[in-house]
């Protein structure tokens, strides 16, 4: 007789045969422990968001799509089923559905060195991923790819030099340097300590939002609550005048 075991794995129905699946079995409980130790954590602030957005939306704007960006990138990191816990690390009490709000008043360097630091303490260190509030193009599948990596560090660069996402397998071992060329730095950090660095490259990844220019990603390509809260207020995209692609109007 032939007999199958049945797995479920991220929404899909696999057929093992049975001696194959007793060896995954091992395996696969293995991996998905794994994910659920692993922890991800979102800086964020909203006080005067996006200021680089001042000629396009009022103050109260920006702040909502921040608001709508971070709900993006959480819906992302709790679709993925990754993540045991999920932090916002912030300067204001803010509520997200399934996300631990942290309350900090530092800077963005020092506040996540701290947060890594109280991780490394804990008797099981977990693995960290350190993801940017402002990407929210980033996909479940992006967040599945980089939490499966068996790297120590694996950076993920945002445009001109920055970097949108870390994912560090012992906080214990690494530090962030954020501003300037930051996916520089966090490179010569990983190869100071002796760390295998991934470069994971990703248009979703790499698109955050900063520039007015950046605003025709969200509605060419978004799909969430960034892009309809931008639909919302009138924005569209139209073809650019003198040979131009494309262009950003508001009906």
């Amino acid at each position: 007789m032939y007999v199958l075991m049945v797995y479920k794995y991220f929404g899909r129905i696999y057929l093992i045969p049975w001696r194959t699946g007793m060896v995954f079995s091992k395996a696969f409980y293995r991996y998905t422990q794994s994910f659920g130790g692993m922890r991800a954590v979102i800086p964020f602030k909203k006080g005067n968001a996006k200021s680089r957005l001042g000629k396009l939306l009022s103050e109260k704007e920006r702040e909502e799509l921040a608001m709508a960006m971070l709900n993006d990138v959480a819906e992302a990191l709790l679709g993925s089923g990754c993540f045991g816990v999920i932090d916002l690390l912030t300067t204001s009490i803010i509520e997200v559905k399934g996300l631990n709000t942290v309350l900090t008043e530092k800077g963005l360097n020092e506040a996540l060195n701290e947060y890594l630091g109280k991780m490394s303490s804990h008797s099981i260190n977990e693995p960290v991923l350190i993801i940017m509030a402002d990407i929210p193009l980033v996909s479940i599948k992006n967040i599945r790819d980089i939490a499966a990596s068996a790297t120590d560090v694996v950076i993920v660069p945002g445009r001109m030099g920055g970097t949108n996402a870390l994912f560090i397998r012992n906080p214990s071992s690494f530090h962030v340097d954020y501003y300037g060329a930051s996916f520089i730095k966090h490179k010569e950090i990983a190869a100071g300590s002796g760390l295998e660095i991934e470069v994971f490259d990703s248009f979703n990844l790499s698109t955050d939002i900063d520039e007015v220019a950046d605003i025709t990603e969200i509605l060419l390509h978004g799909k969430g609550h960034a892009a309809r809260y931008l639909k919302k207020l009138g924005f569209t995209v139209v073809e650019a005048e003198n040979g131009g692609r494309v262009g950003l109007k508001k009906i």
